[in-house]
């Protein structure tokens, strides 16, 4: 059977987990011999990396859900590359391609959904026309499922990152001029309501006076302000970092108070240079993190026991190095070759169906 021909669409504006996830994808299928097209927004961070990869690209407005210009548009590109899937990366694309895509059965729509909010207009959108939803965590699979969507159409596959890359590890002790003695908690991520960056403030208020002294702070992902204090807790705000890879590999815990998510491919990243997270149970996150062996999960919205777990790893190196290990273990559970073999098997199924 010949491999069909793939077009991605994405509407992000910004680089963050869904982005990197198509950037992963569109790539690794590339190198197993599928033709790819990225189609996301003029200026978009995907496009970008997409150019600079040499994946091909192709730039559509993608305003609103029901963009009848952008559905057109894209029709005609799928005509034009010939594709046999048009995989919808965001709800925003799964609208516009499931407009465009109107009478064109021998282009199969796959949507992938990435959050574990329940979707909105399931009849209009997710009884019809979709040829196969992927989930990137079982919990977003149950969501799904109780808004309406049929299980037997949704594969769970689960976000992949590729094995870290360290050129220059970054040591925030010494670039900071922190004592030894400190232990760096870091928070990666987009610093959203969501990712929980409110709770910070208060975990670091609430933790006992020696561990409050050690604790130093690194906000990755951030504004990037520089020299910070978190309730009182010195701290270095990075804003984005390019080389991700080295500055978490210098973080001793992660902290990831996030009140919803889809899987968590930072704490995947984190896990897999050896930094344990520290993580309410919520969303797909149970599913990454075994607690107690590869990091320390807590009760949803339980600030009192994140503050106890967080006690825990700063003041206990031998507790540290053990989850450090266990992280690096199971984060080989969560590679991208994973992600992208599974991926094409919902592809080829999709089109022999």
């Amino acid at each position: 059977m010949d491999l069909p021909r793939i077009i991605h669409v994405d509407s992000g504006r910004s680089w963050r987990g869904g982005q990197r996830q198509v950037f992963l994808l569109a790539t690794g299928l590339r190198d197993l011999g599928y033709r790819t097209l990225i189609v996301a927004p003029t200026g978009s961070p995907l496009i970008r990396k997409a150019d600079q990869a040499g994946l091909p690209t192709y730039r559509l407005t993608l305003r609103g859900e029901w963009d009848i210009r952008s559905a057109r548009e894209l029709r005609a590109v799928a005509s034009e590359w010939n594709a046999g899937i048009v995989h919808a990366h965001d709800a925003r694309s799964h609208s516009i391609a499931r407009i465009g895509l109107i009478g064109k059965r021998k282009t199969r729509l796959i949507v992938t959904r990435r959050v574990v909010f329940p979707p909105k207009q399931v009849r209009l959108k997710y009884r019809h026309g979709v040829d196969a939803f992927i989930a990137i965590s079982q919990a977003v699979k149950t969501v799904m499922v109780k808004a309406g969507v049929p299980a037997d159409r949704i594969e769970v596959v689960y976000s992949g990152v590729p094995a870290p890359q360290v050129k220059r590890p970054r040591n925030w002790r010494r670039e900071r001029g922190w004592p030894a003695s400190t232990v760096i908690c870091g928070i990666v991520g987009a610093m959203t309501q969501e990712k929980g960056l409110d709770m910070v403030a208060g975990i670091a208020r609430r933790l006992p006076g020696e561990l409050f002294r050690r604790t130093r702070l690194v906000l990755l992902g951030g504004k990037g302000k520089g020299g910070t204090t978190v309730s009182g807790v010195e701290g270095f705000d990075a804003g984005f970092v390019e080389e991700i890879h080295d500055a978490v590999s210098g973080l001793d815990v992660l902290w990831h108070p996030a009140r919803s998510e889809g899987l968590g491919t930072s704490v995947i990243d984190a896990m897999a240079l050896g930094v344990p997270p520290i993580a309410f149970a919520v969303g797909g996150l149970p599913e990454v993190i075994e607690d107690g062996k590869s990091g320390l999960l807590v009760p949803a919205g339980d600030l009192t026991a994140f503050v106890r777990a967080a006690a825990a790893l700063i003041s206990d190196d031998g507790l540290r190095a053990m989850l450090a290990e266990g992280a690096r273990q199971r984060a080989r559970e969560f590679d991208s070759l994973r992600m992208i073999e599974r991926t094409a098997e919902v592809y080829n199924r999709a089109i022999v169906g």
